[in-house]
């Protein structure tokens, strides 16, 4: 589907659970996801599930990011339709496992999903929804062209969102 220089991306399946288990499970990873809690194995595999419901409902989702000369997954990144404010709207989601920190795959990633939402999609807004304390995050989101629009509250909990541009 994506390719990105040293990444490419793939649909995630049942298969995939201990490698999601793998950094759901890492409370570096998780500090500023959701409620920054850790999840069970029960709480990963039900977001395994929706992952694979949702590029089947949408045609597109977050999805595992290999690492080719590694040949091996190294975290996940893609495009979430999301409710925020009772607006419609695509994120660009990325999660890169701890070890692969600091290379800047989470921006190659997250460059790579911009550009193909983009071109293939024809979509020209899109939203990073992050953590305030995220610094790393933010980061990534402006190097990917975005900006910070504005705070909202989003699943009870107040995030930044940075988009591609502003909401008319």
């Amino acid at each position: 589907m994506l390719e990105t220089e040293r990444l490419y991306f793939r649909p995630y399946t049942e298969d995939d659970l201990d490698f999601l288990l793998s950094m759901s499970s890492d409370q570096q990873v998780m500090k500023y996801i959701g409620n920054g809690s850790v999840w069970t194995e029960e709480e990963t595999e039900e977001r395994l599930h929706r992952f694979i419901a949702h590029l089947h409902q949408h045609g597109y989702a977050l999805m595992i990011a290999m690492h080719k000369q590694e040949a091996r997954p190294i975290g996940h990144a893609g495009l979430i339709q999301q409710l925020v404010e009772g607006v419609p709207e695509t994120e660009i989601g990325y999660w890169i496992s701890r070890a692969y920190w600091g290379q800047g795959l989470a921006t190659e990633a997250a460059i790579g999903w911009r550009q193909y939402a983009q071109t293939e999609l024809n979509k020209q807004r899109l939203i990073s929804l992050i953590h305030p304390l995220n610094t790393s995050s933010a980061a990534v989101a402006r190097k990917n062209g975005m900006e910070l629009e504005r705070e909202v509250i989003f699943r009870s909990r107040q995030v930044l969102l940075y988009s591609t541009s502003p909401l008319v």
